[in-house]
């Protein structure tokens, strides 16, 4: 009995020794607690607390403000996107303007070079205008002696009616026609010297600056369309020849010569094939009926030509002056 109640005594005494333990141990997990509580609120502040609307107006600004940031770097991606664009459309419109710029430089040295006369054209021009002013002398100092005449000018020629030089169908020379013929030949001794070579041309530049040179001086006969061809032909040839023949006896032309050293003065005969007007009226026919006096210039092959025909023109008039 005694050995029981020693044994209920000891476990008793151990269960009360447990429970000691525990309770120890909770009341210091208390003051632990108690101890953090304290401090705690000693680090509490009211001042610091955010209303709980005022939290809330503070998340929505945020989160508005994280959509702004949003989309400003989506408009800088945009931007930037638009800027290097730009930049290329910069550098290709650079590129152009570089070429157009080159393609201006290059227009500007042509219209520069244009602008120069070419010195083959220039003389040709130039020979041109002699021409006109040649066939306008003769035309004005033939009607110093004949006011009445009707001579008609083409930019190539000086032109006479035949009724006044030929009876129809004939190619004797009338009276007045033969009067004519030998004016226009003294008058063509006066003009043509200054445009031609040979030891009767008399050269210089007071007539005949541009160092113009005539080719040929020709006598043209034609006829009207009535009668034959071939006798029309024949017709215009002979009444050429003798027109020719009138000129040359009166006055020593055939001395004047071109770049070849040819006599200048020359005939043909077109018969009706070079009309000036239809041949359906008495006075058109007349008009056809005709000799021309076509001057013929000199035209260079190349520039290099055009020096060789101012020597030549140069050394033929200090040969006349010798």
């Amino acid at each position: 009995m005694r050995a029981s109640s020693i044994r209920r005594r000891r476990h008793e005494e151990e269960e009360e020794s447990v429970f000691v333990s525990m309770t120890d141990m909770t009341v210091g997990f208390l003051f632990i607690v108690i101890l953090l509580l304290a401090f705690f609120a000693s680090r509490y502040n009211p001042s610091e607390m955010v209303p709980r609307p005022q939290y809330e107006q503070v998340l929505n600004e945020r989160d508005a403000l994280a959509e702004e940031l949003k989309r400003l770097q989506q408009r800088i991606a945009q931007l930037e996107t638009e800027r290097d664009a730009a930049i290329a459309a910069r550098e290709r419109a650079d590129k152009e303007i570089v070429e157009l710029k080159a393609q201006i430089a290059k227009l500007e040295a042509e219209l520069e070079r244009l602008k120069k006369p070419n010195p083959l054209e220039a003389y040709i021009n130039n020979s041109m205008e002699a021409r006109r002013r040649i066939l306008q002398q003769l035309r004005e100092r033939i009607r110093l002696d004949f006011p009445d005449l009707q001579l008609m000018l083409s930019e190539e020629s000086l032109r006479f009616q035949g009724e006044g030089l030929f009876k129809r169908g004939e190619y004797t020379l009338l009276p007045d026609g033969l009067r004519l013929v030998q004016v226009l030949a003294d008058r063509l001794h006066d003009i043509v010297p200054c445009y031609t070579l040979g030891a009767d041309a008399k050269f210089n530049t007071n007539c005949n600056s541009g160092f113009a040179l005539i080719e040929a001086v020709q006598i043209e006969g034609h006829t009207d369309s009535d009668g034959d061809d071939m006798a029309n032909l024949v017709l215009s040839t002979n009444r050429a020849t003798t027109t020719f023949r009138a000129m040359t006896t009166h006055q020593q032309l055939l001395g004047y010569l071109n770049f070849q050293l040819q006599p200048v003065l020359s005939v043909a005969g077109y018969g009706r094939m070079r009309p000036i007007a239809p041949n359906d009226t008495v006075e058109h026919k007349a008009s056809n009926r005709r000799i021309d006096l076509r001057i013929i210039m000199h035209v260079p092959r190349d520039t290099d030509e055009i020096e060789k025909v101012r020597n030549a023109l140069l050394i033929g008039s200090s040969m006349g002056r010798r």
